[in-house]
């Protein structure tokens, strides 16, 4: 089975792979839509797990936003800053990621699914201490508490999910209301999507 702490190395390896595989299509347009009509003008957006800023990050400066994309592989990050030289590229693990500043929305698209349950888990006190009053919070899950092995240009990639009930008790817990939720989205490619947005 594929291992978590291989996930790094994979996404560094096969960077560009990645970036020639991702789909444009842009499948999460609907949900990005519901994330941004949450956030005032301008907002200031954290995105997890950036990878090469095609399509979430892209669609988010499109709309006049200023993105901090945070991601682990160095590649990946080279192509975001050569697409997006304004914006701001950091090589960080968001496990345990401390800026030291506030975000209006939070996105951790196809990327916080990688962790542990455990790492998961501290992620929340994560995403509230990154997260402005009335910050929006996206992230995609399972549809249910299990382990999973995708693939990625040949090489196993970890997935892990908690249950929906954990979630939303967790999301509860760090201050924030879940908006949608909607698991194995057909109209998302599959995609099992929460939205949430910090109390004030």
């Amino acid at each position: 089975m594929a291992q978590p702490e291989q996930i790094i190395g994979i996404y560094e390896r096969k960077a560009g792979e990645f970036d020639t595989r991702r789909s444009r299509a842009l499948f999460e347009r609907s949900w990005l839509e519901r994330f941004a009509a949450l956030l005032p003008a301008k907002a200031a957006v954290l995105d997890l797990g950036c990878g090469h800023a095609e399509p979430i990050a892209a669609w988010l400066i499109a709309q006049g936003f200023g993105v901090t994309g945070i991601d682990t592989a160095p590649t990946l990050l080279t192509l975001c800053r050569q697409r997006f030289p304004a914006h701001d590229w950091i090589e960080a693990d968001m496990r345990g990621l401390a800026l030291q500043r506030s975000f209006n929305g939070i996105v951790a698209w196809d990327s916080f699914f990688h962790l542990t349950y455990d790492d998961q888990r501290a992620m929340f006190e994560t995403f509230r201490r990154h997260a402005a009053p009335d910050a929006a919070l996206m992230f995609t899950s399972g549809p249910a508490h299990g382990e999973a092995t995708g693939d990625h240009a040949g090489e196993a990639l970890y997935h892990a999910s908690l249950a929906p009930e954990e979630y939303r008790l967790l999301l509860a817990e760090a201050g924030f209301t879940v908006v949608a939720h909607k698991a194995n989205d057909a109209d998302c490619a599959g995609h099992t999507v929460w939205l949430a947005q910090r109390k004030a």
